[in-house]
């Protein structure tokens, strides 16, 4: 049975209705904490911000005490509960979806550390606008990711499945620029291998991003399509 986001407040027990709901609540409080921590981070990088840096790359055990919570709440709805059909999925995809926001955090915290070491060292603009634009573009996939959860929104979630390709072509042709600068200028591998690993931690972000819009399509059409290319998707069939 596809769901929407009525779905879970029609149960006869409205103590049961406010668990799913605070599940819910909770995981996007925690989107919203990730989403915050990769746009600083790269505020921190870009406008040579330490303090800034800093407080990120000390703010990691914050989301892994909310990812905790979270975890403890899907538990204890599992064990009191018993869910069954949409309300078993919407438990268990916010289990996975903490995993993903939970890595998304871990990310942001590797590009604070890495921005630390550039600020520290003096170095910086080799990829930056790069970083600004792939930044801006997993940021935006994160942000739609949380929204189709939110509102249970195929379409939505499927435009994130197919962004990820774009944001993989991004980063394979920032990374190629990036490598023939340092065969130029041997002086500058240090810094660029601090900008490249900041570059992959933003497309692992992509990724996970991705993640979250296929359990948006578990969520909503009880449908795993992780090993699924999105090209071969009958997206047709999944909006009826």
């Amino acid at each position: 049975m596809d769901i929407t986001s009525e779905t879970h407040s029609q149960h006869i027990s409205k103590q049961f209705n406010h668990e799913l709901e605070e599940l819910k609540t909770h995981l996007m409080a925690m989107g919203g904490m990730v989403e915050r921590q990769v746009q600083e981070a790269v505020s921190a990088l870009l406008d040579g911000d330490s303090r800034l840096a800093e407080r990120v790359r000390d703010n990691d055990k914050a989301v892994n005490d909310l990812q905790l919570k979270i975890d403890d709440e899907c538990t204890r709805v599992l064990a009191r509960r018993q869910p069954a059909a949409s309300d078993l999925r919407l438990v268990l995809a916010v289990i996975r979806a903490t995993s993903d926001l939970e890595r998304i955090g871990d990310e942001a915290s590797k590009i604070a550390r890495n921005a630390l070491a550039l600020i520290e060292a003096g170095n910086g603009a080799k990829g930056f606008v790069e970083v600004r634009h792939i930044s801006e573009h997993v940021r935006k996939m994160v942000r739609d990711a949380l929204t189709a959860f939110a509102r249970f929104d195929i379409d939505l979630a499927l435009k994130v499945v197919h962004e990820d390709d774009a944001v993989d072509s991004e980063y394979t042709s920032a990374m190629r620029s990036l490598m023939t600068f340092m065969m130029e200028d041997p002086r500058s591998i240090s810094s660029v291998l601090s900008v490249m690993w900041i570059l992959r931690a933003l497309e692992r972000i992509g990724d996970h991003a991705d993640n979250l819009a296929e359990y948006v399509i578990y969520l909503v059409k009880g449908l795993d399509i992780r090993h699924i290319d999105p090209d071969e998707l009958d997206e047709d069939a999944l909006k009826r």
